[in-house]
């Protein structure tokens, strides 16, 4: 099987998963395991308090995907002007 076969055949499998099954149930696993990396981050030795622990760790989180939006922008910045046909080094166009 060509590797664009392969890549049918799982899109289709994970399309007829996802119409008989709860998204949220799907991902549950994921997404926690997601979080208690940051409330590892935020509490490695365990001492906190639940909530400051878990209060912590959202904050940590939304570092984490600001980081990432901050990422993304600079990125679109710095493709827009070669889309554009110009000089993504001065901006210019051309």
């Amino acid at each position: 099987m060509s590797p664009a076969e392969r890549s049918l055949r799982a899109r289709i499998a994970a399309h007829a998963m996802h119409a008989r099954n709860d998204p949220v149930e799907i991902t549950a696993k994921a997404r926690a395991a997601f979080l208690a990396k940051f409330e590892r981050q935020a509490d490695p030795e365990g001492v906190l308090p639940p909530e400051e622990r878990r209060r912590r760790a959202e904050h940590l989180r939304s570092a984490h995907f600001a980081r990432l939006a901050l990422a993304s922008a600079k990125a679109r910045r710095t493709r827009r002007p070669a889309a554009r046909g110009g000089d993504a080094a001065t901006g210019q166009s051309r």
